[in-house]
Formats: structure tokens, sequence, C-alpha cells
């Protein structure tokens, strides 16, 4: 555990492994939205749309699930 903060440094490789991954705001986020974003026929506005409530999500169950599992100790 970390002294400073009172956490596992490994629950904070998860938070940035998480966030890296989640990329679905905007079609050059990922390759595959990229690969489909021409054939398609899709916008950009698109992948705003669905990504942000999704990368919402993503974000609100990572950070409980990692808090839940790798909470801070008192």
């Amino acid at each position: 555990q970390s002294p400073a903060v009172g956490a596992d440094p490994f629950s904070f490789v998860l938070a940035v492994t998480f966030a890296a991954s989640t990329a679905f705001m905007t079609p050059v986020g990922y390759q595959t939205n990229l690969m489909v974003y021409g054939p398609g026929g899709y916008r950009f506005t698109d992948y705003l749309r669905v990504g942000a409530p999704l990368q919402l999500l993503l974000a609100a169950v990572t950070t409980l699930g990692i808090a839940l599992i790798w909470g801070v100790q008192p």
C-alpha cells in the first residue's frame, strides 16, 4: 500500500488502463470505430451521442468496482 494515499498502487494502474481503453466518443479513439466510420455512413456526432453515455457508465462502474475491490484502507 502507498503510505501517502492509503491505497493499493495496482488500483491506480487499473484506473489508467481502463481509462485508456474506453475511448468511445470519437471515431479515432479506437481502430474499429475508424474502420466502420466511412463505410457505415456515420457522422462524427453519432459517436459522441452514443459514446458519451457509454463512457460515463463505464467510468462509474470502473471507479466503483476498483473502490470496492481495492478500496482505500484507513
